[in-house]
């Protein structure tokens, strides 16, 4: 029956890993369809950045209460995992807490586990609260509503009934509880000898150990459907993220090149170029998730939908359209599309008229960004919506001529006139006439 058992749980253990890796390779796969950038650059910084914002948790804490709920979450998430190392081995080997020849040391991980565990309980329950009873400004918009909002409540069930499983474990197994040691909070959970047998007590906490572990399976495959799937990318997020100054756009190659060319006196723009039957047309900014960059794509995958940016945003406060998430969510959908389209027709993506330009994103949510950066500034995890407002913007003007007409008439007056008013450069300095 022993090694039933031990078998049985290395068929659900690899059957958890593997579905897991998996979906990791549908995702690299899908985050490689964006186009290529360097993030190489000052990697010192980058570390820093990653260990401070990540690891730190240092822009989460600028929202108090959310931050440090959010830290108990982290915390309780990352040191009580640990104790997944043990089930595993008493899993496959058939022994029972295999740590605890540690002794006291045993005793001080398992004690603080279980006060993690409550912690991480009220925690959960606040945010819980904070979504489905107070109901947020920012958790109850628009952008929101559907499987977004229960995808944010089905974690936090989880987490729940992960932390509630862990102290019934340990509150039912009756030889962690004759050691005496380390069990701070289940101790006063123990069953009583009324109202349970000695075989139900042993039954409940063999239970209570299966579906712990196969819940941590489910919750880690879990991740790629969730927008928790940051708990494993805010790190290459942050490592990769934009170190130049946020006011600092980047230039296009492209453009950069026909204006070296128009600008040459030796250059014949006539001139046959050699043609490369397998090179995909340039394309100035971006229409489709295929346009952006592979940083800004592991940015959407990376989105937490907190809602910071939004709720920072001053368009949006103002009553415009736009909201940063909805701009990070709807890139990650049709990332998610074109994924499944690449998965139905064996490896290659044929084009089904649609594109995250006007399916997904509206140019009146592009054209409402002030380009301020508050998004960009408040993002706990250093994602960028900007960034993929302006390569879209930047497809709407320089492919298809559809700019506002405000900007229009700017960069008219520009052309003709050498600045964004209209009058004529002669006529600038006349106002030091007028009496």
């Amino acid at each position: 029956m022993m090694y039933i058992d031990n078998i049985l749980f290395a068929i659900i253990l690899l059957a958890g890993i593997g579905f897991f890796a998996k979906n990791v390779k549908k995702l690299t796969r899908n985050i490689k369809l964006g186009q290529e950038v360097n993030r190489s650059d000052n990697p010192s910084a980058r570390w820093k950045n990653m260990a401070m914002i990540a690891l730190g948790q240092s822009k989460m804490v600028k929202r108090p209460i959310a931050g440090f709920l959010h830290i108990i979450v982290y915390v309780g998430f990352v040191i009580i995992n640990l104790e997944v190392l043990e089930i595993i081995i008493d899993g496959l080997f058939g022994t029972h807490r295999i740590f605890s020849f540690l002794g006291g040391f045993y005793g001080v991980l398992i004690g603080s586990f279980e006060v993690l565990a409550v912690l991480v309980l009220v925690a959960v329950i606040a945010f819980w609260i904070r979504r489905n009873v107070i109901k947020l400004k920012r958790f109850a918009s628009s952008d929101l509503k559907g499987a977004p909002k229960k995808d944010a409540d089905t974690i936090l069930y989880f987490e729940i009934v992960l932390m509630s499983l862990f102290l019934i474990m340990n509150a039912f197994d009756l030889k962690f509880q004759d050691m005496n040691s380390g069990n701070i909070i289940s101790q006063f959970l123990v069953p009583s000898p009324d109202t349970f047998s000695l075989e139900a007590v042993i039954i409940i906490e063999r239970a209570a150990w299966w579906f712990h572990i196969i819940g941590i399976l489910i919750f880690l495959n879990y991740l790629y459907y969730s927008k928790h799937l940051h708990i494993l990318l805010a790190f290459p997020n942050t490592f990769f993220a934009d170190l130049n100054a946020k006011g600092k756009f980047d230039n296009l190659e492209s453009v950069t090149k026909e204006v070296k060319l128009m600008m040459d006196p030796n250059a014949d723009p006539f001139a046959a170029q050699p043609v490369d039957e397998n090179a995909v047309p340039s394309k100035f900014g971006a229409s489709d998730v295929q346009d952006l960059n592979w940083v800004q794509l592991l940015n959407a995958y990376t989105c937490t939908e907190c809602g910071r940016c939004t709720s920072s945003c001053p368009a949006n406060q103002t009553g415009k359209k736009l909201s940063p998430r909805k701009i990070m969510m709807d890139t990650r959908d049709r990332l998610e599309e074109v994924g499944k389209n690449i998965d139905a027709n064996k490896g290659v993506f044929v084009p089904d008229n649609k594109s995250l330009l006007n399916d997904y994103i509206t140019a009146e949510e592009l054209w409402a960004c002030t380009s301020c950066n508050a998004c960009v500034e408040e993002c706990p995890v250093n994602i960028s919506p900007l960034s993929i407002i302006m390569d879209m913007r930047r497809y709407l003007v320089m492919e298809q001529s559809a700019a506002p007409q405000s900007l229009n008439a700017m960069m008219t007056n520009i052309e003709n006139n050498g600045a964004p008013w209209q009058y004529n450069q002669m006529d600038r300095l006349n106002w030091k006439d007028e009496n």
